[in-house]
């Protein structure tokens, strides 16, 4: 028969494994931290690893919409801010167009822009510190680069040369329109949140070599 000391050993033992695992399943169940509830516009704080094929216009709302609804906000319509090409069975479409009237939350409920028009003034108050994932966070330096097809004033940015990834179909050929969601860095217009430059390509690493991730930015448009 064991002695007392040893079952008391024993006992002290199994607590000290019992009691970390007890900690660990209760912080697993832990839900997400919501969102503000006045939420509205976000970054994705992860793209689909497709590099700039998207899914298409609907792919790219349908990514939006999952992480507000990981934080709580699904209830919302979330759509892309991205601009692309007329096809067989659309006109072409601007990403001003289809992100509804403001105005625009970040996850932390600062106002980032009151309408469209003030979207695409000097007034708007995207930046670093503003330009924010779902989650509330900040988007890293590394990834600056957000995904738009659109020119400074929110429209297609058309010509001769892809600024869509094929209507955001592409994974490897083609170029895509970027902002800069910290507005500086390198390209034709550094400053701007959603028209700094082209990318390299299309391919996931073709957007990394430019720190870039193949993100975009969400806004509720109802």
């Amino acid at each position: 028969m064991p002695s007392l000391d040893r079952v008391f050993a024993v006992v002290v033992a199994a607590l000290f494994v019992a009691v970390p695992l007890a900690r660990g399943q209760q912080a697993l169940q832990q839900p997400v931290e919501p969102a503000s509830p006045a939420m509205s516009f976000f970054i994705t704080s992860t793209g689909r690893g497709f590099g700039g094929n998207l899914g298409g216009l609907a792919g790219a709302d349908r990514h939006c919409q999952q992480l507000a609804a990981g934080v709580g906000r699904g209830a919302r319509t979330w759509r892309a801010y991205l601009s692309a090409p007329a096809t067989a069975d659309q006109p072409a479409v601007d990403a001003r167009d289809r992100i509804g009237r403001g105005p625009w939350i970040n996850a932390r409920g600062v106002e980032v822009a009151a309408s469209v028009a003030d979207l695409h003034s000097g007034n708007h108050r995207l930046g670093v510190d503003t330009s924010l994932t779902e989650k509330g966070t900040v988007v890293a330096s590394g990834r600056h680069d957000i995904l738009t097809g659109s020119t400074s004033d929110g429209r297609l940015a058309a010509g001769t040369a892809d600024t869509t990834c094929r209507g955001w179909t592409s994974h490897g050929p083609g170029r895509a329109m970027l902002g800069h969601h910290n507005r500086s860095g390198g390209g034709q217009d550094p400053g701007s949140w959603n028209a700094a430059h082209l990318s390299r390509g299309c391919s996931q690493l073709a957007l990394r070599a430019s720190l870039g991730d193949g993100l975009v930015y969400c806004f509720a448009s109802d």
